[in-house]
């Protein structure tokens, strides 16, 4: 879930930040990276030096970050955050751009269009009725990674508008610059209490192991 990585950049302190320390001028959202947590350490800080007209100091450094980037297949837990007809999103506390599409919830799913929630329609082997498993917003589940997804965002202003909208006068829909696809589809996998006293087949509770 957390990796170092190591990275080089030219770092720009301005004259009235001189003396301060380069970390904080290093903290930032790397693409292709993931998301960088904090940082770890310095691997080589060169020379600074000056450019003309410039009264800043520029230096070149070598440093890694703890980044948080799961792989592929890696299972984690998080809460439900929201829920709409196309997915259901997830958060991990500091990262809630994680989204399950409703291809990946478990067979069979239906979104329930009074409550705004999905709901998992468990049949048990005694021929009941099946049973409602809902997935509320705020409950804790497991998931598997099956994609990541970086894009690369323009710069923004002050208010954190698109330059490039901004000089256009047109709206547009704002990209995350990363976000993790995952799975719930599996067996052991959603909501933990479903699989609270499941026997050995993995089998989840029956409907009486709901929330009231």
């Amino acid at each position: 879930m957390f990796v170092l990585a190591q990275m080089t950049d030219t770092v720009r302190v301005a004259p009235h930040e001189f003396g301060s320390d380069f970390q904080t001028a290093l903290e930032k959202v790397v693409l292709n990276v993931g998301l960088c947590i904090c940082f770890y350490d310095f691997i080589e800080i060169a020379d600074s030096y000056l450019l003309p007209g410039d009264g800043a100091s520029h230096t070149n450094v070598v440093f890694r970050f703890v980044v948080f980037r799961p792989f592929v297949d890696e299972i984690l837990t998080g809460k439900i955050q929201a829920c709409t007809r196309q997915s259901i999103t997830l958060s991990v506390g500091f990262f809630d751009n994680i989204i399950v599409p409703a291809d990946k919830l478990p067979t069979v799913s239906r979104f329930d269009d009074k409550e705004q929630v999905w709901y998992w329609e468990y049949a048990s082997d005694d021929g009941e009725a099946p049973a409602k498993l809902y997935m509320d917003p705020g409950k804790e589940v497991r998931f598997r990674v099956v994609e990541e997804q970086f894009c690369e965002t323009q710069p923004t202003t002050a208010d954190q508008t698109p330059i490039e909208q901004q000089q256009s006068g047109e709206g547009a829909d704002r990209k995350s610059p990363y976000t993790i696809i995952v799975s719930m589809s599996e067996s052991g996998l959603g909501d933990l209490q479903w699989w609270v006293t499941a026997p050995a087949e993995d089998e989840p509770m029956d409907a009486g192991g709901e929330e009231d």
